[in-house]
């Protein structure tokens, strides 16, 4: 029999220093689960939601909420094409097409991208541009693309080599090499995370309008501040219906881009 493998003991330190810190974060954060539980809260909750029935379905504010919702819907599609354009061309480098240094370069302006959430790109863009959609779909843009644009370049540096390294020996130019030989092997997976965003930004899409950014969102902070409940809850069910809505859209596309 062979000898066994050396034992690597970075993993279980690794998970040990997990458990810890789980422990700790336990620990450490003021957990009342004895109130959350009690019948005072259940009352309290359940109080709450009444006050939601039944959803307001007057006409003239079944209008309002629809036009509110093809304006997300407007903002989730054109954030996510302007990142999943722009992740793709800032991919190209970040996967080492152009060298080190400008992998390194792109990949840390992709991480800044991605690690500002989309709330907060929304709060600096409102000062820039105002209230409204524009703002929320620059935000959106904004944070989808560092991580479509890290998602494309990993799967660009992924992708087999061979064909690309075939048609270069037979005299392809190297972007044509790339169109021919790389990107459709990794286009289906890029479609994937594009539709996958999408659905994301759906939802995003809706609360960025807490902030001011229009939308549903925008409609269902101002009927909560005013106590309004049965017209914020038929903005609730409209963000339900048009998630619900997506979700099947793109898991259809999906099915249907990687027959």
């Amino acid at each position: 029999m062979p000898s066994p493998p050396p034992r690597r003991w970075s993993g279980l330190l690794f998970a040990l220093a997990l458990v810890t810190l789980v422990g700790a974060s336990f620990a450490s954060l003021p957990l009342h689960l004895s109130a959350l539980f009690s019948l005072d809260a259940a009352a309290s909750v359940a109080e709450f939601l009444a006050g939601f029935a039944p959803p307001e379905l007057g006409t003239g504010f079944l209008a309002k909420t629809a036009m509110a919702t093809a304006e997300t819907l407007s903002m989730s599609a054109l954030g996510t094409l302007l990142a999943v354009l722009a992740g793709l061309l800032l991919a190209i480098p970040a996967a080492g097409r152009f060298g080190p240094v400008a992998r390194g370069a792109v990949r840390a302006l992709l991480n800044v991208l991605r690690s500002i959430p989309e709330l907060v790109w929304a709060s600096v863009l409102l000062i820039a541009a105002g209230l409204g959609p524009f703002p929320g779909t620059l935000a959106l843009a904004a944070h989808t693309a560092g991580v479509l644009g890290r998602l494309f370049a990993d799967a660009l540096e992924n992708a087999p080599a061979l064909p690309e390294q075939s048609l270069r020996t037979n005299g392809a130019s190297p972007l044509a090499a790339f169109f021919y030989a790389t990107l459709p092997q990794t286009l289906p997976q890029m479609l994937s995370y594009a539709l996958y965003r999408w659905e994301n930004n759906i939802r995003a899409a809706a609360v960025l309008g807490v902030v001011g950014a229009g939308g549903l969102g925008q409609m269902l902070k101002y009927h909560l501040s005013l106590f309004q409940m049965p017209k914020a809850a038929t903005v609730i069910l409209a963000m339900l219906l048009l998630v619900a809505l997506v979700d099947a859209a793109s898991f259809g596309l999906r099915r249907l881009l990687t027959r």
